[in-house]
């Protein structure tokens, strides 16, 4: 099969080469890939990765073999692929626990930024607890991650509040529910009781001293690439700042993620829920949709598989 590789000679560190198919275990299922999303994660760590590594987190494809032992998807049916790794080939090895099961003739663009954007959003919103009447910032809100963030806040009954310092991109943000729109947490007029944030570092610790009492922040995502410095006085529990926390978070290390792909991925199928795909291209592009001179839309970069 043909598969993006890691080729440390290659600009972008990528080559497509043709590469064996992984042998199945009894607890695998094979996929065709249709499309995948590249993840800002996935692209920062290119640098660091072994020559000839397939990357990718998710994908999404048609199962065309099922797993020896019966467990996992079926033969034909559409799903959302999550994992480590293998996701930037036309074949890809899933499980039971690494898929959701997208509804007949769901569209693999809009199902291949369910497995790591649109989940990542629900359950880092989970953490937050309930939201109804409650006001929360999603911090990065035309990241991926955050407008899906701002989507499910919204019908969650939170009062959102998203950043952008992006001014054409405070519409989208509106129209996907955001109450208001802000340049940074500094700007804010009130304080908020949850944070979604996807950014990091010195925007992390500004939108915590924003969190009133009780409040959560959620680190889900570092696109800033860069340290967080805590002053003298910021992690203080007098004044009105008690009880305040912050969580980190992993989404490889969150467990029963299949359901919840599912449901996000029949929520998209139907309309209910925005997909954020911000471009099509093919995968052959793949360097240079992503090369640092590269446009970049808001919302994900979808690549297909032919």
């Amino acid at each position: 099969m043909l598969a993006w590789t890691v080729d440390h000679s290659s600009p972008g560190h990528l080559s497509l080469r043709e590469v064996h198919d992984a042998e199945p275990g009894p607890h695998d299922a094979v996929i065709q890939v249709q499309a995948f999303a590249p993840n800002h994660g996935d692209l920062e760590t290119l640098p660091s990765l072994p020559a000839g590594t397939i990357p990718g987190w998710d994908a999404a494809g048609v199962v065309v073999a099922e797993a020896a032992d019966g467990t996992g998807p079926r033969l034909g049916q559409t799903v959302a692929s999550l994992g480590t790794g293998g996701a930037w080939a036309q074949r890809r090895l899933v499980t039971a626990e690494s898929v959701g099961i997208a509804p007949s003739g769901a569209d693999p663009n809009a199902m291949s930024v369910v497995p790591v954007a649109a989940t990542s959003a629900l359950r880092g919103l989970r953490r937050l607890g309930p939201v109804l009447g409650r006001r929360v910032l999603v911090l990065g809100g035309t990241s991926a991650v955050g407008l899906f963030a701002v989507q499910l806040a919204a019908r969650a009954g939170a009062d959102v509040v998203a950043t952008t310092r992006n001014p054409a991109a405070r519409d989208r943000l509106v129209g996907l529910g955001a109450r208001e729109v802000v340049g940074s947490p500094s700007d804010l007029d009130d304080d908020v009781t949850g944070v979604l944030d996807l950014l990091g570092g010195s925007h992390l610790v500004q939108a915590f001293e924003r969190l009133a009492p009780g409040g959560t922040l959620v680190a889900l995502g570092h696109a800033a690439g860069e340290a967080e410095h805590f002053s003298y006085g910021n992690l203080f529990g007098d004044a009105g700042r008690h009880d305040r926390s912050l969580s980190t978070f992993f989404l490889g290390a969150e467990p029963d993620l299949g359901p919840d792909m599912g449901w996000l991925a029949a929520e998209i199928h139907h309309g209910r829920l925005d997909p954020v795909v911000g471009a099509v291209r093919s995968w052959q592009e793949l360097p240079d949709a992503f090369a640092p001179e590269a446009e970049r839309p808001h919302g994900k970069v979808v690549l297909t598989v032919d």
